[in-house]
């Protein structure tokens, strides 16, 4: 029998993007309702504002980007309020995308990451001859997957992120508006905002996030550690639900039906059809094949100890953290793979018996044991470091 909650009516942040999708069917397809809880979704409009209202409990858990726990916990985000989390939300989904005149500029003849890159490092060295200014792109947050792995695509290329051009903030939602407006030359940012530029006219989608590092986390449910060690009950129910609504999504007859709930919550101000394709499976032949959402598939869920080791290594090469820390340590602290294997007992969800795996370490997917559940799931960075 399950435990009972110690809260049960809880207020969960969202930013504008389909990977919200776990915590909408949740609320949606009565996921949250079965482990007893009552949920109300706050569509954010920024991450900081994620972060602030998490770190105040104006929200009691939130979508997060999955470096945000570790550099709240680090005291790296100017508010330093300790985090943990104990599941991943999705794999998957980012897209670096460049307004129409860079594309031109670029002459691309293939879809291939390291070609997207030399060709951008031709265009900003034609640039500094004829003296134009720096090109500017946009990622969402200081603390994202989305800004490690454009750094590292850049880096990969020969450009440096911090010399050749100008990196810049800005919110999800508003990312199209500024590639219109030529405010920005370009952008890293997760589905649906690269392809509804496409679909705007303003802008060409040239490198997946999975063509940098296949089946990346991307967004983790992250709560203070005080409220997790306040509600441990209540904690665990919640992420049995998401667990279970990750395994709905992951059924290919269950992503249309996805896709139009999020349509019908009006939880993005996007063209209905570029939410459709941002859930469904690329198909064969697609330059982004490969590239699609994930949410339970392969151990998707699971927090993986060594992503949170290769965040904070990012945050070290970056000079975002200045001092020594034991990475090994402040991983244990914030992710939590022993109540994710508390909560997927709760929904008979198989699940990984190790902590951390390989990463930028195999050419070949990732594979666990049969007796394990025979979780597979590709995850290595694809472009030199």
């Amino acid at each position: 029998m399950n435990e009972s909650p110690e809260i049960k009516t809880l207020r969960i942040g969202v930013v504008p993007l389909a990977d919200a999708a776990p915590l909408v069917v949740a609320c949606a397809r009565g996921f949250f309702a079965a482990q007893g809880l009552e949920v109300e979704l706050s569509v954010e409009a920024s991450w900081a504002s994620i972060r602030d209202k998490v770190a105040a409990g104006l929200l009691d858990a939130a979508q997060m980007l999955a470096p945000m726990p570790l550099a709240a916990t680090l005291g790296l985000d100017g508010v330093g309020v300790p985090m943990v989390t104990g599941l991943s939300l999705n794999l998957n989904g980012n897209a670096i995308t460049v307004s129409e005149p860079l594309y031109r500029a670029l002459r691309l003849h293939t879809h291939e990451a390291m070609a997207a890159g030399h060709a951008l490092k031709a265009v900003l060295a034609h640039d500094r001859v004829h003296g134009r200014g720096p090109r500017v792109f946009a990622h969402v947050f200081p603390f994202s997957a989305h800004h490690y792995q454009l750094r590292h695509w850049l880096a990969a290329a020969g450009i440096d992120p911090d010399r050749d051009l100008r990196l810049e903030v800005v919110p999800p939602p508003l990312m199209v508006q500024h590639l219109r407006d030529g405010r920005i030359d370009g952008f890293c940012v997760g589905a649906p905002w690269g392809a509804v530029a496409e679909a705007a006219g303003v802008g060409q989608r040239i490198v997946s996030g999975y063509q940098i590092w296949n089946n990346a986390p991307e967004k983790v449910l992250g709560v203070t550690r005080a409220w997790a060690d306040a509600h441990p009950a209540t904690h665990r129910a919640l992420i049995a639900a998401l667990i279970a609504a990750a395994r709905w999504l992951d059924s290919p007859a269950h992503r249309l039906e996805a896709a139009q709930v999020l349509i019908e919550r009006v939880l993005l101000d996007a063209p209905p059809a570029t939410l459709r394709a941002a859930l469904a499976r690329p198909p064969p032949g697609d330059p982004f094949a490969g590239a699609g959402l994930v949410f339970h598939d392969g151990a998707a869920g699971f927090p993986w100890r060594s992503h949170a080791h290769w965040f904070i290594t990012q945050m070290q090469r970056w000079q975002q953290l200045d001092r020594a820390v034991d990475a090994a340590t402040v991983a244990r602290a914030v992710y939590r793979p022993e109540l994710f294997r508390a909560a997927a007992q709760r929904v008979g969800a198989p699940c990984p018996t190790a902590d951390s795996k390989a990463e930028n370490q195999h050419a070949t997917p990732w594979r666990m044991a049969a007796s394990e559940g025979e979780l597979q799931m590709g995850a290595d960075l694809q472009l030199p470091g």
